[in-house]
């Protein structure tokens, strides 16, 4: 299949510069997903890959090859739009083939690669029928199998599940990571704003803020290891607390005294930490819990949210209004207007020093 490179890329728009020092390496096989804010260039830089947005400033290769000034059709790419786009007046067969007939394609061809798409993406009892004739999830995998058919490179999707509704959306993120299981050697580069699809679909996940790249990592090194607090505080749902705070003891553990007046400890190196350094001390709702011990945060409940099976807990710190977040197992509906102490692991606390993980010093 493909692997790409793209060194130092760069987009402007006249004087106004989007994105900037883009060096990203993907190689085959892998499921790389753009995640980041609106505005943040995730589908500029998607357009950029497929040759439909000029590139300023950088190299783009695939195997290689530079394609800065390749055509579009030339690069190897099969792009799946957040629109269907599908042909209304054709069949699912018509539209998914159309783009080997325009080829030339024998029938024989055709038929064999429209088949085995058909199958892969569990159409083939749909084949015969109209656009208006799917549901927005059938329609979305017709858009797919129209790639698919063209055996490219690489495949990009521009955040395909935007316009299906939640029920539909997990339907669809489950087929196509099925889809990628079925293809072990193809190359995808996945844009979305959902987190959920990131952490999910992803072999390594970039995230862009800024006009340039915050982080690159698995799921599970973004999730535990931030390198900023900006990643910190988008990965994850709800994202996590900060609280600013003060080094007064380095040793087994970094100690803590909150802005506040509570006390945490951190399980971070000593040698990254000073004493008397001004932190942002991190921690996900997730990690914390009630405790009749020395507490990390004490406040009263504002407002619940049972979610089944978990309830989030609402606070809101006196000191300077920002809300803390904790995420508890179960229904916890009785502890709104009352006074919680939570405490969290040493393990799971995070230090950042402007604006950058201690870990990472």
């Amino acid at each position: 299949m493909a692997d790409l490179k793209l060194t130092n890329v760069e987009k402007a728009y006249g004087e106004v510069k989007v994105l900037s020092n883009i060096n990203l390496d993907i190689k085959t096989g892998e499921l790389i997903v753009f995640v980041g804010p609106s505005g943040c260039g995730k589908s500029t830089l998607l357009r950029m890959i497929a040759g439909l947005e000029r590139i300023t400033g950088g190299d783009f290769a695939i195997d290689g090859m530079r394609m800065n000034d390749v055509p579009p059709a030339q690069r190897g790419i099969a792009m799946v739009f957040q629109s269907y786009a599908l042909y209304p007046h054709m069949t699912v067969r018509d539209n998914m083939a159309f783009a080997l007939k325009i080829a030339k394609k024998s029938a024989e061809e055709i038929r064999a690669a429209v088949d085995k798409a058909a199958h892969i993406l569990q159409l083939t009892p749909y084949l015969d029928r109209l656009p208006k004739a799917l549901s927005g999830g059938q329609r979305q995998r017709v858009a797919i199998g129209r790639a698919i058919v063209r055996d490219p490179k690489v495949y990009l999707f521009d955040e395909p599940l935007s316009n299906l509704d939640a029920a539909l959306r997990v339907a669809t993120r489950i087929e196509i990571a099925q889809l990628k299981e079925a293809m072990p050697d193809s190359t995808m580069i996945y844009v979305t704003h959902d987190q959920v699809e990131a952490m999910t679909l992803a072999s390594r996940i970039v995230v862009l803020a800024g006009g340039g790249i915050s982080q690159v990592g698995t799921p599970l090194d973004l999730y535990e290891r931030p390198e900023n607090e900006f990643v910190a505080q988008f990965i994850g749902s709800p994202a996590m607390n900060l609280m600013p705070g003060e080094v007064v003891e380095t040793g087994a553990e970094t100690v803590i005294r909150l802005d506040h007046g509570g006390v945490a400890r951190a399980a971070i190196p000593t040698q990254t930490a000073d004493m008397g350094m001004k932190v942002k001390l991190g921690v996900r709702p997730e990690d914390l819990a009630p405790t009749e011990g020395e507490p990390l945060f004490t406040g009263e409940v504002e407002i619940t949210e049972a979610l089944g099976e978990v309830t989030l807990l609402y606070f809101k710190r006196q000191e300077d209004g920002t809300q803390v977040v904790a995420k508890l197992p179960g229904i916890h509906s009785e502890l709104r207007r009352k006074p919680v102490r939570l405490s969290a692991d040493p393990k799971k606390i995070h230090l950042f020093h402007n604006g950058r993980s201690l870990l990472y010093r």
